[in-house]
């Protein structure tokens, strides 16, 4: 299904992918006591000797915020240093996704944090388009985003995330590309692993932090994007009857970028999605290192 990178970043050292296995006993296999980050990386189209990594830094730090909630010091600065190293190594020559994280390696079977061994791993894969471009059909899940006041949504903590899989499957399964996940309080939080936003008239709307969200760095990056192109953005709650008719509704995400829907249940959007387009092209124009205005965000690696 997937074609992984050959160098995996497994134990303080680099080995083969096929060589980086775990126990079945490994803790974080039985409890979720993992984390995980995710960024895009891409040849350079200008330029055949560079490799661009999008918001490396934003990513690194992510994960290290990620990493405390686990009880473990994993700096950002040494995140960083290692993906720089596995790039290097692996030399991709096609769009691909970089997956760091960390975990409980221990073998046991006591659910904790403390006094239990933690490892930080990184493998890659060739990634183009995770979502259609073209667009992709929602459906409202019958699964709910967790509370905050339940569990870290400040970080991508891996136990998560069966909340995302069994949301996922139920909208697959019954026909549709994604979920969309209401909190507790019947509000719109988020898709399965993307942000969402809404547009209507000519104003992009999306949950904000207080909704149950994670902290996502292109989300972050659409809103500052917004602001610059003069589009007002309002963080705010979010209902379900919004979407349904929205002038626009787009996911957002590092494997998905920018991924417009077309249908949410039995309601059908516009095809003309003006503001959604216009954010798409930009974000490519940047992750491309076509933006000088954004040239801090995007970090070359040269492999000459």
């Amino acid at each position: 299904m997937y074609n992984f990178l050959p160098v995996a970043y497994f134990k303080n050292q680099f080995a083969q992918f096929v060589d980086a296995q775990v126990s079945i006993a490994t803790h974080a296999l039985h409890y979720g006591t993992g984390a995980f980050g995710g960024l895009r990386g891409i040849p350079n189209p200008q330029d055949a000797t560079q490799i661009l990594l999008f918001r490396l830094d934003r990513h690194c730090q992510r994960l290290s915020q990620s990493a405390k909630l686990l009880h473990y010091d994993l700096p950002a600065t040494k995140i960083e240093s290692v993906i720089i190293d596995f790039v290097k190594k692996n030399q991709p020559n096609k769009s691909f996704y970089i997956r760091p994280f960390i975990y409980t390696s221990d073998l046991g079977i006591s659910p904790r944090l403390h006094n239990v061994e933690k490892d930080f791993a990184i493998y890659g894969i060739e990634l183009g388009d995770y979502l259609s471009p073209e667009g992709v059909s929602c459906r409202i899940s019958s699964w709910q985003r967790q509370a905050d006041a339940s569990f870290p949504l400040r970080g991508k903590i891996s136990g998560a995330y069966i909340t995302s899989s069994l949301a996922k499957t139920e909208a697959v399964e019954s026909g549709f590309d994604e979920a969309i996940l209401m909190n507790s309080q019947g509000k719109v939080s988020e898709a399965s692993g993307m942000n969402i936003f809404i547009v209507r008239n000519g104003k992009i709307f999306t949950p904000g932090f207080d909704q149950d969200i994670l902290e996502g760095i292109t989300r972050d990056s659409i809103l500052i994007i917004a602001n610059d192109l003069g589009i007002e953005v309002v963080e705010r709650p979010i209902d379900k009857s919004e979407l349904l008719i929205a002038d626009e509704v787009f996911l957002s995400g590092t494997a998905a970028k920018i991924s417009p829907v077309n249908r949410i249940e039995n309601y059908k959007l516009s095809q003309q999605r003006p503001i959604t387009e216009k954010l798409r092209e930009k974000l490519t124009a940047i992750t491309e290192n076509r933006e000088p205005k954004y040239k801090d965000w995007v970090f070359p690696i040269s492999i000459a």
